[in-house]
């Protein structure tokens, strides 16, 4: 699967940099030793023999497992260079990482070359704008709203301190509306789900919105409702935004649409899925850091699946490592056919993406096949929106799929602060739709 993928002689020996440190200087990669074919073996083949690291693992050796010798923990703790940090958990529970801020801002820095916007507007001391969940970035207070020198940390600015949207009233959301005015940033930076219900809110009182050089989606899955509802508002160019916690900047999305691996700062292994669950070209990734000297994570599966661009190429001219035309979503948010072919959230957001007004929704699928969906509409004709809903989830379905279509006025997100379009209310083990023709290493990890 790297045949259309090119790659510098500087990857290839970072990849192997990164590899020979781990398996032979960290406590949480000795038992990968095993798995090693030997250094007379292409890195490429030697990393596809290798297991995924899982947040378990991460929980069970950290932090020394992680951390060459030649750097103290206790003493980067003390100096600032370093700090503990601990996810959302939106895969398992959450789990406690080492935060390199100086590693961080260099990953970033190298992914807004991936995209000439952001390469324009993001000079490093340029003004950001964030709308995120105050769960994940920023500050928090339910109880009462916090004036805006409260929320401005260095260039940044936190529009919303509160954990649930069902929190916003018009008031707040008129004040973000004017923070925005006031503090005119280069680039706004959101969860998707928040900045399109602050637009719902613009497009609905008809006001009038500042224009920023660039709008970057990140934190969790941006639907097709989420685009719609954004550009009815704003005229500045979209791209999303992809990475993690452990990982850093992973992918840019780029001004012709498609996703760019920041392949200076990370290594992605992409494992394709059964022909039968969408692959050669759908499939999951597993990512390896690079520069990162105080923490070292090789072949950490993400929990993201891919859609891969098999041509090796792009019309924006970047095409040095892996593009991507499109992330299909969580596996833990895919659910099933009643068939049990796997559905991943794109999928679903395609096939919902015909119904006309609607402005969120979530699907939990409770049995093989039973689907309960919640919609968030403001058209007066439900009767007919349940039965254009039914009719397009059976199409992806399965004719024999007992759907059913309730309505409400909000949805929250998650605990993690994350909007969830959708979930099986049971387990989905990826393992099980990987192509073992693609991997090395049969047993399941």
């Amino acid at each position: 699967m790297t045949a259309n993928w090119k790659f510098s002689p500087a990857y290839y020996a970072r990849s192997l940099n990164v590899l020979e440190t781990a398996l032979n200087e960290l406590d949480a990669y000795k038992s990968w030793r095993c798995f090693d074919p030997g250094r007379e073996y292409h890195v490429d083949a030697r990393y596809a023999a290798m297991p995924a690291l899982t947040k378990k693992d991460i929980r069970e050796h950290f932090p020394e497992g992680f951390v060459p010798a030649d750097h103290d923990v206790k003493r980067g703790l003390d100096s600032g260079e370093i700090e503990f940090v601990t996810t959302s958990g939106t895969i398992d529970i959450s789990v406690t990482n080492i935060w390199n801020q100086k590693w961080w801002d260099a990953s970033e820095r190298a992914s807004w070359k991936l995209n000439s916007h952001a390469n324009r507007f993001a000079a490093g001391s340029h003004r950001e704008a964030i709308l995120g969940n105050p769960r994940n970035v920023g500050y928090i207070s339910d109880n009462f709203d916090l004036p805006m020198e409260k929320r401005r940390l260095s260039r940044f600015l936190y529009l919303n301190e509160k954990s649930d949207p069902l929190l916003w009233s018009p008031e707040l959301m008129d004040r973000m509306v004017n923070e925005l005015e006031i503090f005119q940033p280069a680039i706004v930076e959101a969860n998707p789900s928040l900045l399109a219900r602050l637009c719902r809110y613009i497009t609905a009182s008809e006001k009038t919105v500042f224009q920023p050089g660039l709008i970057v989606l990140t934190y969790e899955y941006p639907t097709n409702f989420h685009y719609q509802q954004i550009r009815r508002v704003f005229d500045a160019p979209v791209a999303s935004s992809y990475g993690s916690t452990e990982t850093g900047y992973v992918f840019m999305q780029c001004e012709e649409g498609k996703l760019h691996q920041n392949s200076e700062y990370c290594r992605v292994d992409f494992q394709p899925l059964k022909p039968e669950h969408g692959g050669p070209l759908l499939g999951r990734i597993l990512i390896t850091t690079f520069n990162n000297p105080w923490y070292y994570i090789v072949l950490f599966d993400v929990g993201d699946l891919v859609r891969i661009d098999g041509t090796g190429k792009c019309p924006c001219g970047r095409n040095s490592g892996l593009i991507v035309s499109a992330i299909e979503g969580r596996v833990a948010n895919a659910t099933l056919t009643c068939t049990a072919k796997l559905v991943t959230p794109r999928e679903l957001d395609d096939a919902v993406n015909v119904l006309e007004s609607v402005d969120e929704y979530q699907l939990d699928q409770v049995s093989a096949d039973i689907y309960e969906l919640q919609l968030v509409s403001q058209r007066p004709d439900k009767e007919r929106l349940s039965e254009e809903t039914t009719e397009s989830m059976k199409k992806l379905y399965g004719k024999e799929a007992k759907i059913s279509v309730t309505y409400k006025d909000l949805l929250s997100p998650e605990s993690s602060g994350k909007y969830r379009i959708s979930r099986a209310n049971f387990p989905v083990k990826i393992d099980n739709y990987l192509d073992e023709r693609y991997t090395l290493n049969k047993r399941l990890f």
